[in-house]
């Protein structure tokens, strides 16, 4: 079992749920500020929040917060991110009638994955999942739209090169930073970080409906949790 990152006292639990909850509240406070007082367009402000949001999960291991807290939080947002698709909650994150369940989906993967490597004590599996979306997904999103001068269509859906080499590049350093922190500088780290940013690049490009929201975190996190246990010594 790998060592958490922790304080050598960790909180109460008032503590760590007002440390959390700042965070958020901060990211939706911005995200309407963004919205009613700046011109940058919905998306960026979505992929500002996106980017955002998903860092709670190296909150919440840092903390070491409780399996059923993270899973409680994920019930809670996923709740009111469905909501939001009906009603005007947080409109400059979700349109009503938005013909996209991301934002719901990006709740239910942390709550998954908070559930899952929580409970095994193999925290950093989640974090690796939320954050190859949070970032990953985030950046390639925005180089796409703003730098993408090399299209690609799969199914309906207009993707660029830019954008999925952003995915590969970024999923990649991320997985690598973790696994390299957690399990130290060898060379079966390199490999597993690599195929991460490949299955994870191709399962944002395949997905529709905001359901890579979903894909690529528990994807990420399954492919990396099955070869570490197959490659990696202890």
């Amino acid at each position: 079992m790998t060592a958490p990152l922790s304080f050598s006292t960790l909180p109460p639990l008032w503590l760590q749920i007002a440390i959390t909850g700042a965070w958020i509240g901060m990211l939706g406070l911005l995200a309407e500020w963004l919205h009613r007082y700046t011109s940058v367009g919905s998306e960026v402000v979505r992929k500002v929040v996106h980017i955002g949001a998903g860092n709670v999960i190296l909150l919440a291991w840092w903390l070491q917060v409780p399996v059923w807290l993270g899973i409680g939080a994920s019930v809670v947002f996923s709740t009111i991110a469905f909501l939001s698709y009906r009603l005007p909650i947080l409109p400059g994150i979700n349109g009503v009638g938005r013909n996209s369940l991301g934002t719901f989906f990006y709740a239910v993967s942390i709550g998954l994955l908070v559930a899952w490597f929580w409970t095994i004590q193999q925290p950093h599996y989640a974090a690796i999942g939320v954050l190859v979306m949070t970032w990953g997904d985030g950046l390639a999103a925005l180089v796409g739209q703003r730098f993408g001068k090399h299209p690609y269509k799969l199914w309906d859906m207009q993707k660029s090169w830019e954008g999925s080499l952003t995915m590969a590049i970024v999923s990649g350093v991320v997985s690598l930073l973790i696994l390299l922190a957690v399990r130290g500088n060898i060379w079966q780290t390199w490999v597993v970080a690599l195929a991460v940013a490949i299955v994870a690049t191709g399962l944002e490009a395949f997905s529709k409906f905001g359901i890579d929201n979903l894909t690529v975190p528990l994807g990420s996190a399954t492919l990396c949790f099955i070869l570490c246990e197959l490659l990696l010594p202890g």
